[in-house]
């Protein structure tokens, strides 16, 4: 299983227990089901025989039902195996692996990409026209340097005699290199001077000077960020980051970096972290997600599954974006419903019993689902049946759902840029007849029994119909989301780096991971370059430190992700 999803192994093992579950069930079915003679027969009366043969009816059914649910198992299991994971109708099936991905994307007919085509997308404008000397603009921010390519005088008298030539204009082209991580040793020379006579004879001074972050220590702001850009951004191992800085003739330890990081996170960051929570939860809506972790020293037995749930702000709400990540040992209700106790307004969330539960124990907070949950019991059946039969797949109940999906989200997204009382408008004109059209087709679906009561289909269906209440509440509201993907997405990049490093060592470097990714994470969603933006945080944040270990809060408001008056390197292209 080697380089598959953790996550997609264990659903297919799933399907595969439900599978063999099916057949030892169909074995001892088989067992009890009696077998007539003929004679046996013949000597039965018009009732009795007519009640076996309705009983044989019934079993027949019940097998044929079994099988094609047997059947489309198998083929999920495989898909989820092997199949790459879209719910999109046309793409349903196929895989991109990682090790023939550089093979699988080769084209020599793509044209090599120009310098404004390789330049961060965030400052390009509108193609207009080149002018003389925009390449040289848009290079203008990285450090350059000239390098020319002359004649020897030799070579020009002699191609075309003595003294016969001039100066033309230079030829220009650009290139961009790219050279390993440098390494500054920092010397602090620190003058020290003393009293000689009179009062201050013996008292001393010393020469203003930063700051270090840990006593001893030779850890500075700008290499923690990079230690934290390289693990919490770019999701690399300890231990790879240490192989690459020793290439570059640093010998930094994987414990070492460690030690840092989690003495960063409890030290400088957590104020950070408690203060984006306040402000996540002041929000109108909000998103909840959770996705499990192994915590190898948690005081309970090898291979117990911990949580990492994330929180938050609306997709489309006004505020800024905030995302806090928080690192719990169970899947409980009661760890949401302590988050959330202060919260008045919407939760998107997806139909998972514990929100329920949340939003029946907690005054206020009114529970919203997500539509792609929905969506995605459909896009399972289809791909259970398969793209090799196109006939099957549009005659399908879950094709037809999908269809009723789609057009919904194409209507959706359209509304993307509108305010919330806009978007509301159009939601309530365009989109509620569609979904109540599509809520009564399912129930009419399910009067009529035309599908298989325990497929993917069947559940889709019945999560639909069971969730209806909460899947119309963005319909009430031009601020709630159709879906919680959002929530997914800020899964997404724990959820990648969680595959490289497989687990937490400690419940405590769970903790500073929650609190790390909830700084780096909003970085990113608040338009920020993540290393800059650590490195000016931790620069700061170390001149803040009182003497009784405490951040003096003041000071932190400027300081946050979502702040206006950060320098303008965090919003900067990293070189």
């Amino acid at each position: 299983m080697t380089g598959k999803n953790d996550g997609i192994c264990l659903a297919a093992d799933w399907h595969l227990s439900q599978i063999f579950g099916i057949l030892s069930l169909e074995r001892k079915a088989d067992n009890m089901c009696k077998k007539f003679t003929p004679d046996e027969l013949n000597k039965m009366d018009h009732k009795t025989k007519n009640d076996v043969i309705c009983q044989m009816q019934d079993r027949l059914e019940h097998l044929e039902q079994n099988y094609e649910n047997l059947m489309e198992q198998i083929h999920l299991a495989n898909q989820q195996r092997f199949g790459r994971q879209t719910e999109k109708l046309d793409d349903i099936a196929g895989q991109l692996s990682f090790f023939n991905e550089a093979e699988a994307n080769c084209d020599e007919n793509v044209p090599e990409p120009t310098v404004e085509e390789v330049i961060d997308p965030a400052r390009k404008v509108p193609k207009k026209p080149k002018k003389k000397g925009q390449r040289e603009e848009d290079l203008k921010d990285f450090p350059q340097e000239e390098i020319p390519h002359d004649i020897p005088e030799q070579e020009l008298n002699e191609a075309f005699g003595e003294g016969s030539w001039k100066n033309m204009p230079d030829e220009i082209f650009w290139q961009l290199r790219f050279e390993p991580a440098k390494w500054i040793a920092e010397k602090h020379i620190i003058k020290v001077y003393v009293g000689t006579d009179g009062v201050h004879q013996d008292e001393f001074l010393r020469g203003d000077h930063p700051e270090t972050m840990f006593k001893g220590s030779i850890a500075t702001p700008s290499l923690e960020a990079a230690i934290i850009n390289a693990k919490y951004v770019n999701s690399n191992p300890l231990d790879r980051i240490s192989r690459d800085f020793e290439a570059n003739g640093l010998n930094l330890s994987k414990q070492t970096m460690s030690n840092w990081t989690v003495w960063t996170a409890e030290r400088y960051l957590l104020p950070v972290y408690e203060r984006m929570k306040k402000r996540q939860l002041e929000a109108h809506v909000n998103q909840s997600d959770e996705t499990p972790v192994e915590v190898i020293h948690d005081a309970r037995p090898a291979g117990s599954q911990s949580y990492m749930w994330v929180h938050i702000t609306g997709e489309l709400s006004a505020v800024e974006p905030i995302i806090v990540y928080e690192y719990q040992k169970t899947r409980h209700s009661d760890h949401p419903k302590a988050y959330y106790k202060d919260f008045s307004g919407i939760l998107m969330t997806d139909g998972l019993e514990q929100y329920h539960k949340l939003a029946r124990d907690l005054e206020g907070i009114k529970n919203a689902n997500c539509m792609a949950h929905a969506r995605r019991h459909f896009a399972n059946a289809i791909k259970a049946i398969g793209k090799s039969n196109p006939k099957a797949v549009e005659a399908s109940v879950a094709y037809k759902a999908l269809v009723r999906i789609g057009a919904i989200y194409d209507l959706e997204g359209a509304l993307k840029d509108l305010t919330s009382e806009e978007r509301l408008k159009e939601r309530q004109s365009a989109i509620k007849p569609l979904l109540e059209e599509f809520f009564a087709w399912l129930r009419k679906i399910q009067t009529d029994q035309t599908v298989l009561p325990k497929g993917e289909t069947a559940k889709g269906i019945n999560y639909c119909l069971n969730q209806e209440e909460y899947l119309k509440v963005f319909l009430s509201d031009g601020e709630v989301p159709i879906d919680n993907l959002a929530s997914e997405r800020a899964l997404r990049t724990f959820t990648i780096g969680r595959k490289n490093w497989m687990t937490i060592n400690t419940v405590r470097g769970a903790q500073a991971s929650a609190m790390i990714y909830s700084v780096t994470e909003t970085a990113r969603a608040n338009g920020l370059n993540v290393y800059y933006y650590v490195k000016h945080l931790l620069t700061e944040l170390v001149k803040h430190l009182r003497a009784d270990g405490n951040i003096d809060e003041t000071a932190l408001e400027e300081l946050m992700p979502w702040s206006k008056t950060l320098p303008a390197e965090c919003y900067k292209r990293r070189k």
